[in-house]
């Protein structure tokens, strides 16, 4: 997939993870660097950062930073550089009850960096449309996956990769659990794509044996579970690919 866009919007959910590590406990999973995403908005959003309420905000639909408390304040994007975003970030920090500086430290590597001469640019609204239809999709086919099998787990957004992913215990007494979702292009395939691995414990188990799917394929070796490029896909489709997976598990 050829989306210059994705990037910029990658890099503008670090804002929010970074926001979750300055403010909220650290869990030992990263967890609270996690992001929602709220179809109904269309935005990405951290968890509360206060007691109070205070959020802060990606929306695709303008292409801004907003910080939610009583008012919402909003922040476009389009030709910002890093320290301006920063700078605007700490002034709503000073209008809230948060007693500490925001600070924007990753603890892991992106293909990009926001830093140095950066500037966000909104170079194409169509891409910006695409990659919010994407994850509107995802989010749908997990939520209605989901809800079919009586699996129980959050939908979030894990910043580093920027998957929209789910994780759940499978509710038939093996102690297996599956981790799925919607990730974004990578080493394992040039678009997005609908995966889905199995556990027993930490141990990713081995479909080197598995069925044929009739939605997607196994991928023994790097994913250790199943993938499906989404340009194979529909919500049905990809609700079936899951299912099928989850038969193949549960065996």
């Amino acid at each position: 997939m050829n989306n210059p866009m994705l990037g910029q919007v990658h890099l503008a959910a670090q804002y929010l993870a970074m926001a979750g590590k300055t403010f909220l406990p650290p869990k030992a999973d990263d967890s609270h660097t996690n992001i929602g995403f709220m179809p109904e908005t269309e935005t990405l959003e951290t968890l509360p950062l206060h007691p109070s309420g205070q959020k802060l905000v990606f929306d695709y639909s303008d292409f801004s930073l907003k910080w939610e408390s009583n008012v919402t304040h909003s922040f476009p994007l389009d030709g910002k550089s890093h320290n301006e975003v920063v700078a605007w970030i700490n002034a709503m920090v000073t209008l809230s009850p948060l007693t500490q500086r925001y600070v924007y430290e990753l603890h892991y590597e992106l293909p990009y960096s926001a830093l140095g001469d950066f500037k966000f640019e909104l170079a194409d609204p169509l891409q910006l449309q695409e990659l919010l239809n994407l994850r509107k999709l995802g989010h749908v086919v997990l939520r209605s996956f989901l809800e079919r099998k009586n699996l129980t787990s959050d939908i979030c957004i894990w910043p580093h990769h920027f998957d929209t992913g789910a994780f759940s215990p499978l509710n038939d007494g093996s102690g297996k659990s599956v981790g799925l979702g919607l990730a974004i292009p990578d080493s394992l395939c040039d678009e997005h794509y609908f995966y889905i691995s199995g556990y027993l414990g930490n141990e990713a188990l081995d479909v080197s044996d598995f069925n044929t799917l009739t939605h997607g394929t196994w991928d023994p070796k790097n994913l250790k579970g199943a993938l499906l490029p989404v340009s194979n896909a529909d919500s049905k489709s990809a609700v079936q690919f899951f299912e099928e997976a989850l038969r193949a598990y549960k065996r």
